[in-house]
């Protein structure tokens, strides 16, 4: 009889996973570029018969080894396949680092890169780690390609930077520069821009102290003799972008505004990101300030890693950030996006969105390119070790770039709604089954939102605003809390996969509030509570604003079980039984909401 019961029950545990629905957030699902096992920053350009360059930094052992040299790669079907790697500078040379790809109207790809020119083995530095690594100093140079990045040129070129006090300062007192350049050059105007930083000097986190800076060319994009390219090192003094506070400014990112101005963002070490505009061609910019989602707004918050900036072909802007408030080289996983739009000046951004994600919550995806062709879009980014490309979804840089207060009510996966009468406290809810978070029988992941106008007459602990719980425990509650917010607790089954499928491994709980000081007594919020079981991410959106984690929490974002499974509880639910206070309206969603369509909903909440 058992042998019978496991012929039955072994197709549906082990039904393949190509059989459900892939989430393309998940890098795994991304295009691999090969390199030669550490690889960084793969940019690429688009030649003119469609075909993709990319240059990115490699070596066969760690960032910053000896051997750590610069290449090409070429593909002709938008990153499905790639040619092999093609060395612009060898492995057996001094260091190549950080290329920078730019593709003129001739078809001309430069690349610009950190060169160790004088092969010097070891640097003054604070630490023993920052004096073995010799691969962000020596010259600014370039080399080009007239064949797609088949061949370069064998003369490598060398970029006159001028000297700032950060240079006089550092251990060589100038004699030898440290700096490196991320991003991709950028066409404003007839004019290119290459962000680089300048570095002070090295120490504790390798880089102890850095600022912001640009090269420009008013003739790079006509002018075919490289001897005859003019540049101009910006800003225009002695000093590059600094932060408020803090040594660190580095990693500078710039798009062109529509009105002739730059707009620049760049990391720091204080746990948020700057951004500043420039009105005269980059030579003077306005006073550096934290990062605002509005000018005057709210401060966006992001670690110690890159945060990039791009333009659209519509006019609109992407930024590429990772929404956490960190003051180190972690926290890169997810990957978050916003949407820009410029208004009389100024870019406004959308709030933000889970772009890519990956399931070793540790790895550090990062250095990203944004690609556009033909209507279609893709992302590059690298733990380090694996470079990949990801086609995005069109609707969701639609839905970050587009009027929140036009959208509507999203309805697709809208399986309850209730409003005015149907609120009233004590109601039952027929409860549809909600997706399992992670299936263990076809790899899928689902998800829920639930979306509500609430008022609170007082903010005391333990108030019930929704309960679908069974007798064990199992469901879904959400409940006031101590502080003043509100908080929502998933308890489910566990799941495992240790090389066969199976459910139900006792209950666990997964648990998450909004940020604190957002809950008023008397007035009607909007809230909506997230939990996407892709990423594995609790998020709360209230009163149209994504939490971040306001000054108690470096992020307004928590992590479900990655066992978690199902959470379905009783049969029934109730709706406010202990709520003092009311609702207005409550929408049970079967599927994760996009942060731009909570806040769309927003337009219907009191």
């Amino acid at each position: 009889m058992l042998f019978v019961w496991l012929l039955l029950i072994f197709p549906l545990l082990f039904h393949p996973a190509e059989a459900a629905e892939t989430d393309t957030r998940n890098i795994a699902t991304g295009s691999e570029i090969p390199s030669e096992g550490y690889c960084d920053q793969p940019y690429i350009v688009v030649n003119a018969d469609g075909s993709w360059t990319c240059v990115m930094t490699t070596a066969g052992a760690h960032e910053g080894s000896e051997g750590q040299h610069i290449v090409s790669i070429r593909s002709t079907d938008r990153g499905a396949t790639w040619s092999a790697p093609i060395p612009i500078e060898p492995s057996d040379g001094p260091e190549a680092s950080w290329a920078q790809p730019l593709i003129v109207p001739s078809g001309r790809i430069y690349v610009f890169y950190t060169y160790n020119i004088d092969n010097i083995r070891e640097v003054r530095a604070d630490t023993d780690y920052a004096r073995k690594r010799v691969d962000t100093l020596g010259a600014y140079v370039f080399k080009y390609s007239e064949d797609g990045g088949a061949t370069w040129s064998r003369k490598r070129h060398r970029i006159p930077v001028r000297e700032m006090a950060i240079d006089r300062e550092n251990p060589y007192g100038g004699e030898v520069r440290f700096f490196w350049g991320v991003g991709k050059p950028i066409e404003h105007q007839g004019t290119v821009y290459i962000g680089f930083s300048k570095v002070g000097r090295f120490g504790e986190g390798f880089i102890a102290r850095s600022q912001g800076c640009f090269l420009r060319s008013e003739n790079i994009l006509t002018e075919p003799d490289p001897e005859k390219i003019r540049w101009e090192t910006l800003p225009a003094g002695d000093t590059g972008l600094v932060a408020p506070s803090g040594p660190i400014s580095e990693e500078t990112s710039i798009v062109g505004l529509s009105d002739g101005s730059l707009y620049c963002t760049y990391r720091t070490v204080d746990g948020h990101p700057c951004h500043a505009y420039s009105r005269d061609g980059g030579r003077t910019w306005s006073d550096t300030s934290w990062m605002t989602y509005t000018p005057g707004g709210r401060q966006l918050k992001q670690p110690r890693a890159a945060n990039f900036v791009w333009r659209t072909s519509n006019g609109t802007f992407l930024y590429w950030f990772h929404n956490h408030g960190g003051k180190s080289y972690d926290n890169r996983n997810p990957a978050w996006i916003c949407g820009g739009i410029e208004k009389d000046g100024f870019i406004h951004w959308s709030q933000p969105e889970i772009l890519l994600y990956d399931d070793n919550i540790g790895n550090r995806m990062s250095y990203p390119d944004f690609i556009e062709q033909d209507g279609r879009y893709y992302i590059t980014e690298t733990q380090k070790t694996t470079a990949r490309v990801h086609e995005i979804d069109p609707a969701l840089l639609r839905g970050i770039t587009r009027d929140p207060a036009s959208a509507g009510i999203a309805s697709d996966g809208l399986v309850t709604e209730l409003a005015g009468e149907g609120c009233q406290p004590g109601t039952e809810i027929t409860m549809p089954r909600l997706p399992l978070l992670r299936n263990p029988r076809s790899g899928e992941r689902g998800g829920f939102a639930i979306d509500c106008g609430v008022r609170f007459d007082d903010l005391s602990a333990g108030q019930v605003v929704f309960d679908s719980r069974d007798e064990s425990g199992k469901g879904i509650s959400l409940i006031t809390t101590a502080r003043q917010t509100l908080k929502i607790t998933l308890c489910g089954t566990l799941l495992k996969l240790p090389g066969g499928a199976s459910e139900g491994l006792g209950l666990a709980e997964s648990s998450w509030e909004c940020d604190t000081g957002l809950l008023q007594t008397g007035m009607p919020h909007h809230i909506t509570i997230i939990a996407d079981g892709g990423p594995g991410i609790i998020s709360f959106v209230v009163d149209g604003v994504l939490c971040d984690g306001g000054e108690t929490r470096t992020c307004g974002w928590g992590r479900i079980h990655p066992d978690l499974c199902d959470i379905n509880g009783a049969k029934t639910a109730v709706l406010a039984p202990s709520l003092r206070g009311d609702v207005s309206c409550f929408r049970l969603y079967d599927r994760y909401l996009r942060t731009f369509e909570a806040v769309g909903n927003r337009g219907e909440a009191p």
